[in-house]
């Protein structure tokens, strides 16, 4: 059988070198070299979702590649794609890499310029170690395989447009519907997530951060298992001390509750820092929440254009909500998508803050009213991002775009060009 091979390489040099040897190497089936770590883990991702037979038994993985850094990236696979072996490219042979790259679950090194034999040793070697991990699932083991659960990180356009509220909901619905979940605070300074639930829990996602391997005991001494079933990993209640979580924490954090959810949200609040940058890049979902007025649908574009010079998210891959939705408004969501670049999604949460009041002044957002509109166009949403199945979801028919929402193209119109219908002068939001 043939050893099947996928490089990721961040040098075209390289990638040739790379193919030209792996074409002489005998009993290798080498894949297409991908430019970036993106690409990688979601085609090992979509692999995975197919069956584990699908999966290459070796990944080559270049010290260049980006934009998650090689070793991150590596420790990442193995936490996602234990059944692979992983050899890393790099010029820097010294021993503190190599024990480093081993400590992030590398099978091998390979060192540049490459040499026909260290690559088919090393290759070879990986190969041995994923075919044994697999006949070891094959009978019964109890290790991970496949992409895990679904990572839905949440933001806010700016403060106070309903991140919170949303990302509680969708976890509630995706639990709801039997879905083992876990909702993380990633909103370091300011989180809400326990106010919202009526939790007061001591640890926190601080807990984790300075932990080199999360085992599973370690990961579920900070867990706090609200009465809904939610996991929940709060953000820590001295905001100074969310200095304290980099975004390799993060992605190791967030790993490790994919292996273990099957649906894993994140409320990333509305500011960036390196450790919720990391877990819109990780989502496999990035929603972003907005209101229909001109100073949130203007904050939502800086925040798409900032992900995008970031390298975190592309505008079309983000899915922006419009939050407190009214038929009469200027703003439709038809304008936000154009606006922003953004893919809005077909379910808007209407205007009723009357619903929400009394679940949100007793801390207890599990208990509102499941007749609640709001609550039902964010748990068809929760169906819409594929979070609950189809007949577990909300109806339909309420909270979702109605035929009126193509209408009123004159004040669309008028407010892209910076007035109001009637002709008075306002903010454009086009810019910024």
């Amino acid at each position: 059988m043939s050893t099947r091979i996928l490089p990721a390489v961040g040098d075209l040099d390289v990638a040739r070198s790379v193919i030209t040897l792996l074409g002489q190497l005998p009993d290798t089936d080498p894949a297409p070299p991908l430019g970036d770590s993106t690409s990688l883990l979601d085609t090992l991702a979509r692999l995975a979702g197919e069956s584990l037979d699908e999966l290459p038994e070796v990944v080559l993985v270049h010290e260049r590649i980006g934009p998650v850094p090689a070793l991150e990236l590596i420790r990442e696979i193995g936490l996602r794609f234990p059944a692979v072996g992983v050899v890393l490219i790099t010029t820097d042979a010294s021993r503190g890499l190599f024990s480093a790259a081993m400590d992030s679950g590398a099978r091998g090194v390979v060192g540049l310029p490459l040499s026909y034999e260290e690559l088919g040793s090393r290759v070879q070697t990986a190969a041995q170690w994923a075919l044994g991990v697999r006949r070891h699932l094959g009978s019964g083991g109890d290790v991970l395989s496949g992409p895990g659960g679904t990572v839905v990180s949440v933001s806010g356009a700016k403060g106070g447009v309903g991140a919170t509220t949303a990302a509680v909901q969708l976890a509630l619905a995706a639990r709801a519907s039997g879905h083992t979940v876990a909702l993380v605070d990633m909103d370091l300074q300011s989180g809400d997530v326990g106010s919202f639930l009526d939790v007061q829990f001591r640890r926190s996602v601080v807990d984790l951060a300075a932990v080199r391997d999360i085992s599973p005991r370690v990961l579920q001494d900070a867990l706090f298992v609200h009465e809904t079933g939610i996991a929940l990993l709060l953000a820590p209640a001295e905001g100074e001390r969310g200095e304290e979580v980099a975004d390799r924490s993060v992605r190791q954090i967030l790993s490790a509750l994919r292996s273990r959810f099957d649906v894993v949200v994140v409320d990333c609040g509305t500011q960036l820092g390196s450790a919720n940058a990391a877990a819109v890049e990780m989502a496999d979902t990035a929603v972003l929440v907005t209101t229909p007025d001109v100073v949130a649908v203007r904050a939502a574009k800086r925040v798409v254009r900032l992900w995008g010079r970031l390298q975190i998210r592309k505008a079309e891959e983000t899915v922006a909500v419009v939050n407190r939705h009214t038929r009469g408004a200027e703003i439709q969501p038809p304008l936000v998508q154009k606006i922003t670049g953004t893919r809005v999604a077909a379910t808007a949460v209407p205007a009723a803050f009357k619903e929400l009041q009394g679940v949100l002044d007793a801390g207890r957002m599990q208990d509102l009213d499941a007749k609640s509109t709001v609550k039902q166009a964010l748990w068809a949403l929760a169906g819409e991002l594929g979070l609950v199945r189809a007949q577990d979801g909300a109806p339909q028919g309420r909270g979702r775009r109605s035929a009126g929402f193509g209408a009123r193209r004159r004040g669309q119109r008028s407010l892209e060009a910076g007035s109001t219908p009637s002709g008075t002068p306002r903010k454009s939001l086009g810019g910024g």
